[in-house]
């Protein structure tokens, strides 16, 4: 159950970094959180990365989930787009924090990734949102 609340926690964390332009625009006193949030964006983007290969391999071990019928289907497809969150919204977050341990050309190869995952931010934040309240509602609402 542990890491049922990880997945919450970190999707909520990243979530508000994922989309902070737009909820700053929409509510300005939530700037001075956002703004605690992303002094520790790197740590919680390279943590995100390692939690989402994690899920990976929960994915990997959990295929039996399909012979539960649809909300097994439903269960390992949520857990396939949190883990893509995790990767995507961690590698954009965690990559200066990582870069300081690259090599010039490792950079210049990871540089050119996140500058194309950049453009997908602002919607895989809304999407973390999304997951968290979605995660809560499959374990306690509808899978009980």
């Amino acid at each position: 159950m542990w890491s049922f609340w990880v997945n919450v926690i970190m999707l909520l964390i990243l979530g508000v970094l994922g989309a902070s332009s737009v909820i700053i625009k929409k509510r300005p006193e939530a700037k001075d959180l956002i703004d605690k949030l992303s002094k520790i964006s790197g740590y919680v983007g390279v943590v995100a990365v390692l939690w989402g290969v994690y899920d990976v391999i929960q994915l990997l071990t959990h295929l039996g989930m399909f012979k539960y019928g649809i909300w097994g289907i439903i269960s390992w497809v949520t857990l396939l787009a949190v883990t893509a969150v995790f990767l995507g919204l961690g590698f954009i977050f965690g990559y200066g924090l990582a870069a300081t341990y690259m090599s010039e050309e490792a950079k210049a190869k990871m540089a050119d990734l996140r500058q194309k995952l950049v453009g997908y931010q602002i919607p895989l934040g809304w999407l973390s949102l999304g997951l968290a309240v979605w995660l809560i509602i499959l374990t306690y609402g509808i899978m009980r």
